[in-house]
């Protein structure tokens, strides 16, 4: 896999649904060069569908839990899609979340010691995937120090453009840094922060994420009655496109390779009116 650079565009499965193809050759067309797709579940099939439909832009999962896919199965997976597009699918593997985990009938203990398992398990396999094609959901200092170890780096979530210089100088000057960017383009301010706070507020009952944003600087006050103003214009950039522009100048300048814009407010669709709107400001 070449370094990857430019803005991508973060959607879900459930959104992308069986219109992997048109979804996939809007978002190359605009110049954005990868699709971070949430919600995989598992099934990395639409990985497939997307490189297959188009040329140059990589698809990724953001994030596969380690618990939903035995390493094995997650590498002929992978493998799979891979085939219908080689050297463009990427596997972002993560620990997920100790409710989400225990909710599904697993035990949630040592997430660490674990994800290195399973990156054992796939370094062995004769199908595994290659390191420089595989990518750790991470935000704390032993998962970036993992991702840099072992992977082709990091995707990072709910952080501001502060923790990403923080997180470049754990994962090291050569791995892959990804941050995901919540927008939310809106007619003002006060519209971009309910939207926001709407989005927010799953975030804001997982320790994880709590945990990180108290390493962020924010307290119990923030978290409050769905989050503070300055939280949530620290984690969500709006209403306007120049306000976009600006944060992700701002993830470049603290060490960002690649910037995955998250759109929200576009309820169970993939937003490609605000990914067509965004283009002709953030891609070359």
């Amino acid at each position: 896999m070449a370094h990857l650079e430019g803005t991508g565009v973060f959607t879900s499965a459930r959104k992308i649904g069986n219109h992997a193809s048109d979804i996939a050759r809007t978002a190359e067309e605009l110049g954005y060069t990868a699709i971070w797709v949430a919600d995989v579940r598992g099934e990395l099939t639409v990985l497939g569908d997307l490189v297959e439909a188009t040329e140059r832009i990589h698809a990724g999962s953001a994030i596969l839990s380690m618990w939903d896919l035995a390493a094995k199965d997650a590498a002929l997976a992978w493998a799979a899609a891979n085939s219908r597009g080689p050297g463009r699918v990427l596997m972002g593997v993560g620990v997920s979340h100790s409710a989400l985990v225990e909710r599904a009938g697993y035990v949630y203990d040592k997430p660490l010691t674990r994800l290195k398992s399973y990156l054992d398990e796939l370094d062995l396999l004769e199908c595994g995937i290659p390191c420089e094609q595989r990518m750790i959901g991470a935000n704390g200092p032993k998962m970036l120090q993992l991702a840099g170890e072992r992977t082709a780096g990091a995707l990072t979530y709910l952080v501001t453009p502060e923790q990403t210089a923080v997180h470049r100088n754990r994962l090291g000057p050569e791995g892959l840094l990804a941050p995901e960017v919540k927008v939310a383009l809106a007619t003002d301010r006060a519209h971009s922060r309910d939207i926001a706070r709407e989005h927010l507020a799953l975030y804001l009952t997982l320790p994880n994420y709590l945990r990180n944003l108290e390493q962020m600087g924010f307290t119990a006050a923030d978290f409050a009655d769905g989050g503070s103003n300055r939280l949530l214009d620290a984690l969500v950039v709006g209403p306007d496109v120049e306000d976009v522009v600006r944060r992700i100048g701002e993830h470049r300048d603290a060490g960002a390779d690649h910037v995955c814009l998250h759109v929200l407010g576009a309820g169970d669709s993939v937003p490609l009116d605000h990914w067509r709107e965004l283009a002709t400001a953030v891609c070359p």
